[in-house]
């Protein structure tokens, strides 16, 4: 069934009951060209795109929980493409190209809202690290504006510009940023793969990698044994366990990063906002609450729930950039399970096992980066080689001596 304002009208004047599930609930069968291990955004997206752009619809996604119950649904919601780097770039900006013209393509409203994100500026080395960054994305075809303190204020007169330890002194812009319903991206790309030939099976844990021969033969799952040609692992938080199935010990940790949702206010951020003296952001939803988030908690951890330490450290900043956020309740908060990388850039690539593949250490950015991890991903899987601007984020570049280190803040996955 397409959505559309007809169908819509139409289902109304029937009570709404001739509405189809977004997508099937098949029972695993006993083979597939490929599975892909993960149930979250990207997972649903590198096989939306196998079936659609590589011909590959022999493809099951296998979800040890129901579909959105993991990091793409317990985000911020925050796409951008502002990066520095020649080796994260191209990748982002790849991605927000596919954000454009997502709902369209699937025939789903994800929300997608373009409606910017700004850096603030709080000193004369931040100014120039900034505008090198504005520079690098202009190069690569990126927007980037950089705002004066007038600018900022004129936009959000409510920030704390006279902070004393914090002033704000302008803001890099990119306007094509802004934010995406998390839910809705999920849920969009499950019922677009759905329609394409792919099995999307929750509750089937992963319990065991089956090898013969050098080579990955299936899974193990809580619903039997399943066979495959390939085998997909992006399990976000859950890589290092996943990936112990087959005694491999991947180079990244696993950290708490909390959220959190304020109590509904009348509109007053039309943007997302960084605040560049410490790591706080914070953008409004539809329903007017406010949606923010700052550092993980800083300790390995596989729960999806966070420290107070943590929840202080973050509103401490929030306050320090938006003094009226002292008189707003929050509502509530979760947490996500990231698997940190020691450099705070992502990995997509095969691993030593010649049929496995891998998409993990996604650090802050996994939701940002849905479509082009799910594209860039499927085309590894289908040609057996990488994506042009994910070449540099290959799993042995540790090793080699290669770091994608967009902060520059070294080898520790706690600082990124």
């Amino acid at each position: 069934m397409r959505y559309s304002a007809v169908s819509i009208f139409l289902n109304g004047l029937r009570g709404n009951a001739a509405w189809k599930p977004a997508w099937g609930e098949p029972a695993p069968k006993s083979h597939y060209d490929v599975i892909v291990v993960g149930g979250g955004g990207h997972g649903l997206a590198t096989a939306y795109y196998l079936a659609k752009e590589f011909g590959i619809r022999s493809v099951a996604v296998l979800e040890k929980n129901y579909i959105g119950s993991g990091n793409v649904g317990r985000n911020t919601t925050i796409i951008r493409s502002n990066y520095l780097l020649p080796g994260n770039n191209p990748f982002y900006e790849l991605s927000m190209k596919l954000w454009e013209g997502l709902e369209q393509e699937f025939n789903f409203n994800a929300m997608v809202s373009q409606r910017g994100v700004l850096n603030l500026i709080h000193s004369d080395a931040q100014r120039d690290a900034f505008t090198r960054r504005g520079n690098a994305m202009r190069l690569h075809g990126v927007d980037a504006e950089l705002l004066d303190r007038a600018q900022v204020r004129e936009k959000l007169p409510f920030l704390d510009f006279d902070n004393a330890r914090f002033p704000i002194q302008g803001g890099l812009l990119q306007r094509r940023g802004g934010t995406v319903r998390h839910d809705g991206v999920a849920w969009g790309y499950a019922r677009g793969a759905n329609q394409l030939g792919v099995d999307i099976i929750q509750q089937c844990e992963v319990t065991g990698i089956r090898r013969e021969d050098g080579k990955v033969a299936g899974v193990e799952t809580s619903k039997g044994f399943i066979g495959c040609r390939k085998l997909a692992v992006a399990v976000a938080g859950n890589s290092s366990q996943v990936a112990a199935m087959v005694d491999m010990k991947l180079p990244m940790e696993s950290h708490v990063l909390q959220a959190f949702v304020s109590e509904g206010l009348k509109p007053f951020i039309d943007c997302v906002v960084t605040f560049g003296a410490g790591h706080f952001y914070v953008s409004q939803s539809d329903k007017g609450g406010l949606v923010f988030g700052g550092d993980i908690d800083g300790y390995n951890s596989y729960a999806q729930r966070g420290n107070l330490t943590t929840v202080e450290h973050v509103i401490e900043a929030g306050k320090a950039m938006i003094p009226g956020l002292s008189r707003v309740r929050v509502l509530r908060s979760w947490g996500g399970i990231m698997d940190m990388s020691m450099d705070g850039t992502p990995i997509i690539d095969r691993t030593h096992i010649e049929n496995l593949y891998l998409n993990a250490g996604w650090c802050y950015g996994g939701f940002k980066a849905t479509p082009g991890s799910g594209f860039c991903f499927a085309h590894l899987i289908a040609k057996g080689e990488p994506h042009s601007v994910t070449r540099e984020m290959r799993l042995d570049r540790f090793e080699r001596g290669y770091p994608i280190d967009e902060k520059g803040q070294g080898a520790q996955p706690n600082l990124h």
